[in-house]
């Protein structure tokens, strides 16, 4: 079954195409890139262009700053719960590294 929308949805991009939206567009005339995943090839291209990092990389950058957080910390409960949240942040990152990886 076809979207309720789809006629309108042609017909805007037909009037789009008839007033020249699509010319001149950058990368027009060269051949996609290519792909390893093509299931989720756009959805990985929009993330890509707005900057998104795999989940590992996140985890990495905070645990980058409780360690720094852990240098310069002179309280022994806090020292402790810094530990404590960078053993979690270690482990989360290899999850999601192997999950990255599959």
């Amino acid at each position: 079954m076809d979207h309720p929308l789809i006629d309108l949805i042609n017909q805007r991009i037909a009037a789009a195409e008839a007033d020249g939206a699509f010319d001149n567009l950058e990368g027009a005339g060269r051949p996609l890139p290519d792909c390893d995943d093509p299931e989720n090839a756009l959805l990985n291209r929009l993330v890509q262009e707005s900057g998104g990092v795999p989940e590992f990389v996140t985890l990495s950058r905070e645990l980058s700053r409780l360690r720094v957080e852990l240098q310069e910390t002179g309280d022994r409960t806090r020292r402790r719960e810094i530990m404590k949240d960078m053993s979690m942040t270690e482990a989360r990152i290899d999850l999601a590294r192997k999950a990255y990886l599959r």
